[in-house]
């Protein structure tokens, strides 16, 4: 199956790299777990088969998402264009605490590329004021995205420790089709359901998000620019999920705030709905 995707290596983070990012850091928050290898960006040595990625999602999915309740991975596109969502979701991230609150305890990691080739990872937090304070002090520079980067990361930390799902927000895409579905296919054989959260409706993008999320058994769910309830909605939905798996989302769903988990739902059964 090729190399093993990239980790997160703090020891490698140069003090010229640094920067922003441990200012961003408070005295308990040191600085982020550093900068994520560089070789998502590359082909991997072997690519996935359909028959090895149904192969092992049906043995692999159901245990994997059992032992890993209430890990998360939030990714998001830090590049200059996603100034006003990123100030967005760094409030509406508080739900997604409050919502894995009624399930069980919910641990979010940080994820965000930018700029000239950045792409880092942050600790695990527990608490939303820890993880608003952290993307209150990243500023978004431009660049091109790194969702490759990201999928490898999430599949490289899932087979250290189980993750149940990822929610990307984003609104663009400039990488390689077939690599982006090689990795996803890859992080699906982890158990990790992606959640793609696409701002805006560019029809390449919603393709590509879709098969990402078809691959891993998660969704893909676009929304208007500026559009912060919805997206707030959703957040909540994935922690949902992450928390209880289908059976919490369900749950949310009947509940008069669950538009979320009722469009996630929806995607989920309907795979081919994002697109339209």
């Amino acid at each position: 199956m090729g190399a093993a995707g990239p980790k997160c290596y703090p020891e490698a983070m140069r003090r010229d790299e640094r920067g922003a990012d441990e200012k961003a850091m408070s005295a308990d928050e040191p600085r982020d777990r550093g900068a994520l290898d560089h070789t998502g960006s590359t082909a991997p040595s072997g690519r996935s088969g359909a028959d090895d990625i149904a192969r092992f999602l049906a043995e692999t999915s159901r245990k994997a998402r059992r032992t890993a309740g209430g890990r998360l991975i939030f990714a998001l596109d830090a590049t200059m264009s996603r100034r006003a969502t990123w100030e967005h979701a760094s409030v509406l991230q508080a739900a997604m605490f409050e919502e894995a609150a009624r399930v069980g305890g919910l641990e979010v990691q940080l994820v965000y590329y930018r700029g000239q080739g950045e792409c880092r990872a942050s600790r695990w937090f527990t608490e939303a004021a820890d993880l608003a304070r952290v993307m209150g002090g990243i500023d978004c520079r431009a660049g091109a995205t790194a969702i490759g980067r990201v999928l490898s990361h999430v599949a490289a930390e899932a087979r250290e420790r189980p993750v149940a799902a990822m929610a990307f927000v984003g609104d663009a895409c400039e990488e390689d089709e077939g690599l982006l579905e090689d990795l996803a296919g890859r992080a699906a054989m982890t158990g990790v359901a992606c959640f793609m959260f696409q701002e805006g409706h560019d029809r390449r993008v919603a393709r590509l998000f879709g098969e990402i999320a078809r691959l891993t058994r998660g969704a893909h769910v676009p929304f208007d620019e500026g559009a912060a309830d919805r997206l707030g909605a959703l957040l909540r939905a994935v922690a949902a999920y992450a928390t209880g798996g289908r059976e919490a989302l369900v749950a949310l769903a009947a509940r008069r705030e669950g538009e979320g988990a009722r469009l996630l739902l929806g995607r989920m059964d309907d795979p081919d709905a994002g697109g339209r």
